[in-house]
């Protein structure tokens, strides 16, 4: 064989290989017929300048060439059975059922293949973890798309729906419950307890000689929402109260400004105002001696009121 029939047949064969190589499966590398035939005709082309037993060798070692081209080009890496150009899932475990697109049957749809799923019946839509199950991201073991109260508390019990039990029927989940054995229809307090007559609002403060709420009152006033909002039939008298510093006349109406800023806040947060009304009782009931700053601090309050 010639030095110019190699060199004619090296480059006839590197233009065939980067034919397979750019087309893809849609022309010669889908087809290893294709590719010898291919490889045939540039080998016989290469030889026809010779004799006839020059072309029969050309043409022979093209289609054989041509054919291992072809073959190279659609090797099965992962060995599912579908070739490398057509795998859209390459690297599919040894062994495993595929499809067409050498993908693994998932027929949940949760994006696990049916060989690693161990929930194989995930409702639709639900978000799983790495074995196909649903996830419990609050771990009271309800699943997410059945929970109806996420973010429980860790190792709290639960019903079916994921929620809290209340096994005493207050409002205060059974985690949160001081007092779990409390009387049906009893007001409690956020600990779970009877609300006192006279329930102080621990935290609401007021701007200095004025009845501004600070913005630290934020949690007292969360504190009778929740309560308000548990006993909906409750009706509550809003009682403001003063130390004895100053007059008896201006401190009467700094406690009524006072319990009246508390009613409009709790207002302004939804509670239907029929329920409320303020009453200030200025220095007329202390709960501690005036004559100190502890007592004075003690004196000057805010209380819920209910019979």
């Amino acid at each position: 064989m010639s030095i110019r029939f190699r060199v004619l047949l090296v480059a006839a064969l590197a233009f065939l290989l980067s034919a397979c190589a750019s087309t893809g499966s849609q022309r010669l590398s889908s087809d290893w017929k294709n590719c010898m035939a291919a490889g045939l005709v540039v080998g016989a082309a290469a030889g026809a300048t010779d004799d006839a037993e020059a072309v029969r060798e050309t043409a022979a070692a093209g289609a054989i060439i041509g054919s291992l081209v072809c073959a190279f080009m659609r090797k099965d890496a992962d060995g599912d059975g579908v070739h490398d150009d057509d795998d859209r899932c390459p690297g599919t475990p040894k062994g495993a059922e595929v499809d067409q697109n050498g993908c693994q049957p998932d027929l949940d749809g949760d994006g696990v293949p049916d060989s690693d799923d161990q929930c194989p019946d995930t409702a639709s839509g639900a978000r799983v973890d790495a074995r196909g199950c649903e996830v419990d991201s609050d771990g009271d073991g309800v699943k997410d798309s059945a929970d109806r109260c996420p973010g429980t508390v860790a190792g709290a019990a639960v019903d079916s729906d994921g929620c809290e039990l209340d096994s005493d029927g207050d409002g205060v989940k059974d985690s949160a419950d001081e007092c779990p054995e409390t009387e049906a229809g009893v007001a409690v307090d956020n600990r779970g307890c009877d609300l006192p007559p006279e329930y102080r609002l621990k935290g609401i403060y007021f701007e200095y000689d004025s009845a501004r709420l600070t913005s630290a009152s934020v949690a007292a006033i969360k504190d009778a929402l929740t309560i308000l909002n548990r006993h909906e039939d409750l009706q509550v008298e809003i009682a403001g109260h003063t130390d004895s510093r100053g007059t008896v006349e201006y401190n009467q109406g700094l406690s009524q400004r006072r319990a009246d800023a508390v009613l409009r806040e709790l207002v302004a947060k939804g509670i239907d105002p029929a329920r409320l009304t303020a009453r200030g009782f200025g220095e007329s009931q202390p709960v501690a001696s005036n004559d100190t700053d502890e007592g004075r601090a003690k004196n000057r309050r805010v209380e819920l009121r209910h019979d």
